[in-house]
């Protein structure tokens, strides 16, 4: 087993540094017998809600859930087409399907992000909505775009903002953008719980009332079952954890942003290596940075010197896109994503990571580089 230096992410580390808060939560919510669908996740949807910068939040158990109620509550369906991207973790696919509905994947630009131009071609008389990714904590800078486009043809649009919580473009939070909003609370995620969780953001009534529904067996204010649903909640522990942690993300997300900041100090000139775009990449953005996520040539080559030099990295869901996967059947042209995917890496990215070892990843990368 190998003994890392840098660790990609450290749970535990994260863990001891509010051991105390976390475990007064855990003794508060499980001595009351709070457990679901209380004060406590009523109180981190509303706080929630208010972070985003929209009218309404609703916890459900994880993203891949928030992502099928939102589509659900949109209408699609059996017969329906839904525009996204295959530069994804299957999730965002899967939930199509689930829904009797046809993915029709297109390609990314050079941010990693949805292009719209590659969007609007793909669009047809079926699509009935568009699921724009907003990944590794940065809002794909064509969504005026994208949300005009929608708007002119009728077609809903659902944010996969699961890497995106904080993030801002032009004055709006990730997940404000379109009809809703769909958030992950996966321990490695920028506002992560001690399991999975997940939320749906909208401005619409009818959306949030829609999907509350639907989370809890169609089962209607007044218990009378109205409908088919499902049991999707987030449970009252989750809520008060993430309800804590949200107060804290704001100077989490600033760290993050630090670190980038470093990481693109340290290795700019790198030829062999392509970075994201920085911090300060311009003052109409606010990205987070849930990854540090770069394309670098003879990759495979680099993660084993990493590796051996106990530096820890990641390719981001197993190193291929969802149309990559040959059980699943998707045969789509998607060149600058099978590049990405050919030289995709994740680097180090967590707020308890320190300066010195960010310094000591980058000198790795430099040292393999010949630099």
């Amino acid at each position: 087993m190998t003994s890392y230096r840098v660790r990609y992410i450290d749970y535990p580390r994260h863990f001891r540094n509010n051991e105390k808060e976390y475990m007064e939560i855990i003794h508060d919510v499980l001595s009351r017998g709070d457990l679901m669908l209380r004060g406590q996740l009523r109180s981190f949807e509303e706080h929630l809600a208010r972070f985003c910068g929209t009218r309404y939040a609703v916890g459900v158990g994880n993203c891949t859930e928030a992502l099928l109620l939102a589509l659900k509550a949109a209408g699609v369906g059996p017969g329906d087409e839904v525009v996204t991207v295959s530069h994804t973790f299957v999730a965002t696919v899967s939930v199509i399907k689930h829904l009797g509905a046809t993915p029709v994947l297109v390609d990314i630009g050079d941010d990693h992000l949805m292009d719209a131009a590659a969007m609007e071609q793909a669009l047809t008389d079926k699509t009935k909505a568009i699921v724009p990714v907003q990944l590794n904590g940065r809002i794909n800078g064509e969504m005026d775009r994208i949300m005009r486009i929608a708007g002119e043809r009728g077609i809903a649009v659902v944010e996969d903002s699961a890497q995106a919580l904080g993030a801002v473009l032009g004055g709006r939070k990730g997940g404000s953008f379109g009809l809703a909003g769909c958030f992950s609370f996966y321990p490695a995620k920028l506002l992560g719980a001690f399991g999975d969780g997940g939320a749906v953001v909208t401005d619409d009534e009818e959306v949030a009332e829609r999907v509350r529904l639907l989370r809890n067996h169609g089962r209607a204010a007044d218990g009378e079952i109205v409908e088919w649903g499902y049991n999707f909640r987030m449970d009252n522990l989750h809520a008060a954890i993430l309800d804590f942690k949200l107060g804290l993300l704001p100077g989490w997300l600033e760290r993050r942003r630090a670190i980038a900041a470093l990481y693109d100090e340290l290795l700019r000139d790198v030829a062999e290596l392509r970075l994201p775009p920085s911090p300060e990449s311009g003052t109409a953005r606010y990205d987070v940075f849930q990854n540090y996520e770069v394309e670098a040539e003879d990759r495979d080559a680099l993660v084993r010197h990493l590796r051996e030099r106990g530096v820890e990295t990641m390719l981001p869901w197993g190193g291929k896109g969802v149309h990559q996967f040959e059980a699943l059947g998707l045969d789509f042209d998607l060149p600058r994503t099978d590049e990405v995917f050919s030289k995709v890496l994740l680097l180090p990215m967590y707020v308890e990571l320190e300066d010195d070892g960010v310094e000591y990843v980058a000198r790795s990368v430099r040292e393999f580089y010949g630099r």
